[in-house]
């Protein structure tokens, strides 16, 4: 059950991001049961992907990481966010991001805050 809250706070997430950030966006109509959908699929993706992938990024990329006084970490999760994008348009799901600079960077910003705001209100169940 909390990982489907997870994920639909993920969604919520992407869809505050598309509704703020030009550059990223899904091409079907707005507020349809498709459209919902579309960001419930797009958030798994974006989930599986910083499951998996992005550990490796930040192992390998820790030295930059702290370099940067975490800086860096900003540069990743947009990373995350166009592979995403990319793994969308591979799967024929209608979302993109159109560019790494402004879109996939303050996109990812707007996610992660908006996650984090939402996770506050999930319970742990620890």
């Amino acid at each position: 059950m909390r990982f489907i809250i997870r994920t639909i706070a993920a969604a919520v997430a992407l869809w505050v991001a598309i509704q703020l950030v030009p550059g990223i966006a899904v091409s079907t109509p707005t507020n349809t049961a498709r459209y919902w959908g579309v960001l419930l699929i797009v958030a798994l993706i974006f989930g599986v992907i910083n499951a998996i992938v992005k550990p490796i990024v930040k192992a390998l990329g820790c030295a930059l990481i702290v370099l940067t006084l975490g800086l860096f970490l900003l540069v990743i999760n947009a990373a995350m966010l166009l592979l995403t994008s990319w793994i969308a348009g591979q799967l024929d799901i209608p979302f993109h991001v159109a560019n790494f600079y402004p879109a996939a960077f303050w996109g990812a910003i707007i996610i992660s805050v908006v996650s984090w705001l939402l996770g506050l209100f999930i319970p742990d169940n620890d």
